[in-house]
């Protein structure tokens, strides 16, 4: 399946106006898009924008609805802390988005933009540049909370529901900062997500055309509800197996049972887990490790790029999922765990001594 960028949208499930063409609606989209000065990124959607039929009424509430969730976009710029071990893979700097949840500022991003920060600035709509501190990073969703250390004065975005996503309907990617822009998506698949950095959630939110500028970025529905943050560009947006490359977004779902819990603690319980530094993917049902964290539990227990990991405890693991789900299965984040690995032509048991990932993260300089 190849990815067009003029993608065919059936009709709104919830629209309740009088009938209109299946593309009237990502029309309507475009032209508030057009009329707020904001992009629309879908290219050959202008040609349908101009034979729209006209809906004065449609256009007029979605250019509200947009300039209210603009509104509550930011930007998110952080300095990682000088001995972030996190800088090799992320560098020192980190620029995205983030999005206005909370009557006193709360700013919800994607964690990597944000671990491991020494100092964070919010770039507001405004043009105005506010500090702000970490409040949370959270490992089991991937979430970030940011606080503005002085009052944003911004409306905060509403929480949808990403459980009750319509993949008919037209959903908008907003960025902030200096380079913000909204673009209209599409909803292409909802499913389980395995990330090599041992990292998993379900219910994963996957968008087309792709966004470059994905990180933190939010995704709202047609009331202007935020259903996602961005985490990644992906090239299997469909599904495994099928080249179509997109976007993977965090459920705003995942959020919501643990926001007191992320405030008060900085993490949730789900978080204080089992960690041992590998990077793995999954290849043809095998595990296989592309890349091992420097002073890690997999470092230290002899585990080498292109080993193949067989079975832990003993329990066969033929996917990344059920890898990490059986590393993580007990409370104890802090325990031996016994690796048969495929190395070659030769199968080798090793030893490994896992930790808790939070435990290994750099404060900021004075904490």
């Amino acid at each position: 399946m190849s990815v067009s960028p003029a993608f065919s949208l059936r009709r709104h499930r919830r629209h309740r106006a009088a009938p209109r063409r299946p593309w009237s609606l990502a029309a309507s989209w475009l032209l508030a898009l057009v009329a707020l000065g904001w992009s629309a990124s879908l290219a050959a959607q202008s040609a349908e924008a101009a034979s729209a039929p006209d809906d004065d009424t449609a256009i007029t509430e979605q250019a509200r609805v947009l300039r209210q969730l603009g509104a509550a976009v930011v930007g998110v710029r952080a300095l990682a802390t000088p001995e972030a071990r996190s800088i090799e893979t992320l560098g020192p700097v980190r620029l995205g988005s983030g999005v206005v949840i909370g009557p006193d500022g709360l700013v919800l991003t994607i964690g990597y933009l944000i671990l491991e920060a020494d100092k964070v600035d919010l770039l507001l709509p405004d043009g105005r540049e506010l500090p702000a501190r970490v409040v949370a990073y959270d490992l089991a969703t991937g979430f970030g909370l940011v606080q503005p250390l002085v009052p944003s004065g911004l409306t905060p975005a509403l929480l949808g529901s990403s459980g009750e996503i319509d993949e008919s309907a037209p959903h908008v990617i907003a960025t902030g900062g200096e380079a913000g822009a909204m673009s209209v998506a599409q909803v292409i698949s909802r499913r389980p997500f395995s990330g090599y950095w041992e990292y998993h959630i379900d219910g994963a939110i996957f968008t087309v055309p792709p966004r470059t500028d994905h990180s933190g970025a939010g995704l709202f529905n047609a009331r202007g509800e935020l259903v996602g943050i961005g985490s990644l560009i992906v090239t299997d947006a469909v599904g495994p197996g099928r080249q179509v490359p997109g976007n993977m977004f965090v459920p705003v779902d995942l959020l919501k049972p643990v926001l007191a819990e992320l405030r008060d603690h900085g993490a949730s319980a789900q978080s204080r887990r089992a960690w041992l530094g590998v990077n793995c993917v999954e290849y043809q049902g095998l595990v296989r490790v592309v890349k091992v964290s420097a002073e890690s539990p997999a470092e230290a227990a002899g585990l080498q790029p292109g080993d193949v990991i067989l079975k832990l405890d003993g329990e066969p693991v033929g996917k990344l999922e059920v890898f990490y789900k059986k590393l993580w299965s007990t409370p104890q984040p802090e325990r031996e765990v016994t690796l048969e690995v495929g190395r070659g032509a030769d199968v080798q048991t090793l030893k490994a001594r896992t930790v808790d990932r939070m435990k290994t993260l750099r404060k900021a300089v004075g904490i």
